[in-house]
């Protein structure tokens, strides 16, 4: 499955508000950490939603993200710093 797909995926189940949509969720994440895009970091980091009903699960995405070089996940970070403010702010 292409990159597009799998974030799509990570989206629409980021709030895990159903039983289906963790395994969901997971498996897209580790299709994604089989093949990480460095480019579309900074929309990785805005999967992150702190409505989300599984936290325990958000944090194997931000374990993902700790995968990454720590100066282009930094930059990546702070493009997105206002929209998680607004998501994401813990």
């Amino acid at each position: 499955m292409n990159q597009n797909n799998l974030l799509a995926i990570l989206r629409e189940n980021r709030l895990m508000q159903t039983q289906q949509q963790v395994p969901d969720f997971e498996n897209a994440l580790a299709e994604i950490a089989d093949n990480p895009d460095e480019q579309n970091l900074s929309v990785y980091h805005l999967v992150l939603d702190d409505q989300c009903q599984q936290p325990e699960v958000m944090f194997s995405l931000i374990n993902f993200l700790e995968s990454f070089d720590i100066e282009e996940q930094i930059a990546a970070f702070i493009k997105v710093v206002p929209q998680l403010m607004i998501n994401a702010p813990e």
